[in-house]
């Protein structure tokens, strides 16, 4: 999972308060945001009033489950979830997101194509809400026709041309959409020629990443979004083990302090957590500042270490040397794969 979605929480300065509310009716949510509310103002700490207020504008408008985070009387990130712990506010030093990084699940960046003669349907998933445009460069002729004469050969060829123009036109969206959001997997459908002429033009980058889905047309998309779901879960599956592949061929770090080690000297490439990590590490202010022992954060120039929870000061590091992290029950401590 990249973590680029959460790197503004990082770019300002704590204390955070961390919301997350389930899905709730209207007279349900201003009892439950009461409570919230109490608890940031006491046990969980004391936020300050103009971040409260900003967190109640958010979560009496919000009928589905949310993960809200707000400091200094500005909500920074707020999150839509399928599901959502019930009752859970905390007031601390860096943001509590451990939950949603959990329920959020991993988004890969990818491109949805269903291509045919006159062109294709391009929807990128990345870098924000999908986004879906058309994508025609010749509208004639796109039908051939058994007319026969002298001219048939000739006219047949200039339909080629037509559905190879289009082709074309939609391999350079693909190109640029690649380079932008640094895509992971174009998942294509559609007619079987424009699929080849498609597959011929595109750039090398994105060729590497194409995967043909059988279903869907233009027309009528079929099982085209099951077959996509089911590509992206086999993706997802065969990189979780490509990265445990790596980090056992390779002895990677494995326990808090280890890892914190190798976070804080910017060579990880990957965190893989085997769910929350509650337990204490000491943090400083810089995004890589983190380690289980005091006196050594203090030996990197950490005048005033201060203790947070180890899931959110790892979240942090990830986000800030961007780092994936990974959510796996095939690993037993924190784990990270090696850049070199």
């Amino acid at each position: 999972m990249r973590l680029d979605f959460i790197r503004p929480l990082y770019e300002r300065r704590g204390p955070y308060a961390s919301v997350y509310l389930g899905a709730l009716t209207g007279p349900e949510r201003e009892s439950h945001w009461r409570s919230v509310r109490d608890r940031l103002d006491g046990h969980s700490g004391h936020a300050d009033e103009a971040t409260l207020d900003a967190l109640e504008e958010e979560a009496l408008g919000a009928a589905a489950g949310r993960a809200l985070f707000a400091t200094h009387g500005d909500v920074v990130l707020a999150e839509s979830l399928p599901e959502a712990p019930s009752e859970l506010a905390t007031w601390t030093p860096l943001p509590h997101v451990t939950p949603l990084l959990m329920r959020r699940g991993e988004n890969i960046p990818h491109i949805r194509v269903i291509v045919d003669h006159a062109g294709a349907e391009v929807t990128v998933f990345g870098g924000g809400s999908p986004r879906s445009t058309t994508v025609e460069a010749a509208s004639w002729p796109l039908q051939k026709t058994a007319q026969g004469g002298w001219s048939q050969k000739r006219y047949e060829r200039a339909v080629d041309d037509a559905w190879e123009k289009n082709a074309q036109a939609v391999a350079k969206e693909i190109d640029e959409q690649v380079r932008r959001i640094g895509a992971e997997l174009i998942l294509v459908a559609g007619e079987p020629k424009s699929r080849s002429y498609l597959l011929h033009h595109l750039g090398t980058k994105a060729a590497d990443r194409v995967m043909i889905v059988e279903h869907g047309s233009r027309d009528n998309h079929g099982q085209f979004e099951q077959d996509v779901e089911r590509a992206l879960d086999e993706w997802l599956d065969r990189r979780r083990a490509e990265l445990l592949e790596r980090h056992q061929e390779s002895a990677g770090p494995t326990g808090m302090a280890r890892v914190c080690q190798a976070l804080r000297e910017g060579r990880v490439h990957a965190v893989l957590l085997p769910g929350e990590r509650p337990g204490p590490v000491w943090i400083g202010e810089g995004g890589t500042q983190l380690a289980t022992d005091e006196g050594e954060l203090r030996r990197w120039g950490v005048e005033e270490p201060i203790r947070e929870r180890s899931d959110s000061a790892l979240a942090r590091a990830a986000a800030m040397t961007d780092a994936e992290l990974w959510f796996t029950d095939a690993v037993e401590d924190v784990a990270a794969v090696l850049r070199y």
